[in-house]
C-alpha cells in the first residue's frame, strides 16, 4: 500500500507534468479547477494533502483520470 507521502509526491510530479504537457500555468489550472493558485503551489511542493474533491477537480481540469494524476512516478 502506498503511503500518504508517496501519493503526495506522485500527485505533485504528475500535476506538474500534465500541466506542462497542456502548456497551462499554475494560475490557469487553478482557474479551470476553481481553486486558488496558492493551493496549486502547495500541492506541487508537497506542502498539503489535498482532499479527494480537489484531486477530482484537478483531474477534470486536466481532462485525465484521477488514477493518472496519482500514478507511480516512472523512473
Amino acid at each position: 500500500m502506498k503511503t500518504e507521502e508517496t501519493l503526495r509526491k506522485n500527485l505533485a510530479y504528475n500535476l506538474r507534468i500534465e500541466r506542462a504537457k497542456k502548456s497551462l500555468t499554475q494560475e490557469k489550472i487553478a482557474e479551470l479547477a476553481d481553486i486558488s493558485d496558492k493551493h496549486i503551489v502547495k500541492i506541487e511542493h508537497c506542502r498539503v494533502t489535498p482532499s479527494i474533491y480537489i484531486v477530482y477537480k484537478l483531474a477534470n481540469a486536466l481532462n485525465i483520470t484521477i488514477e493518472k494524476l496519482i500514478a507511480d512516478i516512472e523512473d
